[in-house]
């Protein structure tokens, strides 16, 4: 019996003898199936091919990114926060080794995991049973669990505030349960937005978007991103982190206003004329 990981995706499936036929979170109009089609494999033979490991890097205060190197799956950032009364993992990576798991410990462990949504569950469960932590998931995208555990808290409503200052935000637009981290003692007090994708920084530092699907160019509705932009609107922050280690390190609270703005008036036909 293996928990089978999928290989585009990087998620890993409950144990079953032989691999699953297909992914369901990859078949879905928000992820791809690989043109070299389904392919899998598992957290051990990964560790066993001796081909990975994990970049641990301090990005400043009280935080710490985690990089599979070579990239793996869809290739997102982890992120380790160290608040006053919590270690919080953001988000999940697949490949997880007993390096890393020392090198975390050292850090002070895992308290908590929270998903933003689910093409970032990864192999999720690995990592709440490892460090003993509970995994935080917003009951609207219970249904792309792939790997069921008694370690999977399913919060609901619009906010959880795990610990003064470490708030939970549902904002959906990616996934109805699309969530956002407000940490409010980051970046010296100023407030820090970790948005997994469901808000990507561009290629300029200086905007952002929103996607229903990424690989599939499928944008969100003008109404929705109105709703994200109200919702956010309510939030103090100054600096904010997306999945792929892309960053705006200041008036980020403006520029995800500005970019909300953008992307309505172009959807409605304002924005240009071609």
């Amino acid at each position: 019996m293996n928990n089978y990981i999928c290989e585009t995706c990087g998620v890993q499936y409950e144990s079953s003898s032989e691999a699953p036929i297909r992914c369901k979170i990859c078949e879905e109009d928000r992820q791809y199936i690989s043109s070299k089609g389904q392919t899998w494999t598992t957290l051990e033979s990964m560790i066993e091919c001796g081909a990975y490991n994990n970049a641990i890097n301090l990005e400043e205060k009280g935080l710490y990114s985690v990089n599979t190197i070579p990239s793996f799956g869809i290739g997102q950032t982890a992120y380790l926060i160290q608040d006053k009364s919590i270690n919080l993992m953001w988000d999940c990576i697949t490949y997880l080794d007993q390096a890393t798991i020392e090198k975390i410990n050292d850090l002070g462990g895992i308290d908590a995991i929270v998903l933003s949504h689910p093409h970032y569950y990864s192999s999720q469960v690995e990592w709440a049973e490892t460090f003993d932590a509970p995994i935080y998931i917003h009951e609207d995208d219970r249904e792309w669990v792939t790997r069921p555990s008694e370690k999977i808290v399913f919060w609901s409503g619009d906010s959880l505030e795990l610990r003064k200052g470490v708030i939970l935000q549902r904002i959906g637009g990616h996934f109805k349960g699309g969530t956002v981290l407000e940490w409010k003692n980051g970046n010296n007090q100023q407030g820090v937005i970790m948005t997994g994708d469901i808000i990507r920084v561009v290629a300029d530092r200086q905007w952002v978007s929103f996607m229903y699907s990424y690989p599939n160019f499928i944008p969100l509705p003008s109404a929705t991103v109105e709703r994200i932009a109200s919702k956010l609107n309510q939030i103090k922050f100054d600096r904010l982190y997306d999945a792929f280690h892309r960053v705006i390190k200041e008036e980020a609270d403006q520029r995800v206003q500005k970019s909300a703005a953008r992307y309505i008036n172009a959807l409605n036909g304002t924005l240009f004329n071609t």
